[in-house]
């Protein structure tokens, strides 16, 4: 199922296209983005143009280009993607799924990430017609990352448990930080603020 357009203040997800493979490709060459999310694999440019050209229609998933949503005259100013935000290992009998988000060098630290999670949040646990119903949202954060594992607490998420030298760091080890928010706890955070 194509993951619906998910407008925003700041954000404006919507699905990877095609078009995206050279932003995609541009963030696979980014060290320090490789390195806090824990990607070892290599990928061809061919690979990333089939996945860019197919993956919002994959089955399990919904992967989101992150555009600013800045407007002028009624257009977008820019529908270039500036990070990528996706719900994997959807599980519709556990109503689960897995969250992962990174965003290119020059729009790290400027709330894009975080305006972007929450939008995928209120999707996730929307019980509506159009939301996913989920219980449980996760994720995984490297112990090299506190910058990342502060947003996502300051989102609700709770540490939930640790794997223990997870990833390679270069020739260190760094720990997984298993987090999840469940709905209850993502509708108590809503009320509440």
């Amino acid at each position: 199922m194509t993951p619906p357009v998910l407008p925003g203040e700041m954000v404006r997800l919507r699905p990877i296209q095609a078009p995206d493979a050279e932003r995609l490709w541009e963030s696979l060459h980014d060290p320090e983005g490789m390195r806090l999310t824990g990607t070892t694999a290599s990928f061809t440019r061919q690979q990333i143009d089939d996945w860019a050209a197919t993956v919002a229609d994959r089955d399990g998933r919904f992967d989101w280009a992150i555009t600013p949503a800045a407007m002028r005259d009624g257009e977008l100013v820019s529908d270039d993607l500036i990070g990528e935000i996706v719900l994997n290992d959807i599980d519709p009998v556990s109503r689960s799924a897995n969250l992962r988000l990174q965003m290119l060098p020059d729009y790290r630290g400027r709330g894009y990430g975080r305006e972007a999670i929450e939008h995928v949040l209120r999707f996730a646990f929307d019980d509506g017609p159009d939301g996913l119903r989920l219980h449980r949202v996760g994720l995984d954060v490297l112990s090299i990352n506190p910058r990342a594992k502060a947003l996502y607490a300051s989102l609700g998420f709770v540490e939930e448990g640790r794997l223990r030298d997870a990833y390679r760091d270069g020739d260190d080890w760094a720990d997984a930080i298993v987090m999840g928010i469940l709905e209850d706890e993502y509708r108590a955070m809503v009320r509440g603020s």
